[in-house]
């Protein structure tokens, strides 16, 4: 089963595309964009990292972020699927992938590396070829939806 899984943002988020195995797509859109492209995209579900209160004044930014995960889900649920959306904490990313609340997003991005392999190049393509960025946020939000919801 594929799932399509956002880290969101103000203006632009980063998506992965992910079969439980292996990226199929991944990308950084604007947000506009990628909610047009969700259409043709071949998932089942969909994960969007949430976005939690640990008691912190915040900006602007983090309301406009909660505007466009809104979108997002609001468009997955009306023109997309029957399926809810599933909604992914950071801290339960940190805690799956690192088992630690503490961990930063380099501990992340080597237990990704540590489960699936080296990024490689273009003329050794490894199983992570092109992820970069906020990518890695949506590659540890996809994984940790697939396999919090098979254990």
């Amino acid at each position: 089963m594929k799932i399509l899984a956002i880290d969101p943002g103000t203006t632009q988020s980063g998506y992965v595309v992910f079969d439980g195995e292996k990226v199929i797509e991944c990308g950084i859109e604007e947000n506009e964009m990628l909610r047009k492209k969700m259409l043709n995209l071949p998932v089942e579900r969909i994960a969007i990292e949430m976005i939690a209160s640990y008691g912190m004044a915040v900006g602007r930014e983090v309301f406009e972020t909660c505007v466009w995960i809104g979108r997002f889900a609001g468009y997955w649920e009306t023109a997309l699927s029957n399926n809810p959306v599933e909604f992914v904490y950071r801290k339960d990313v940190k805690i799956h992938l690192c088992g630690n609340p503490r961990a930063k997003d380099a501990n992340i991005r080597q237990a990704l590396l540590d489960k699936f392999g080296a990024v490689g190049t273009k003329k050794n393509p490894g199983p992570l070829l092109g992820i970069k960025s906020h990518i890695w946020s949506a590659l540890a939000v996809a994984v940790t939806a697939i396999e919090r919801k098979s254990t």
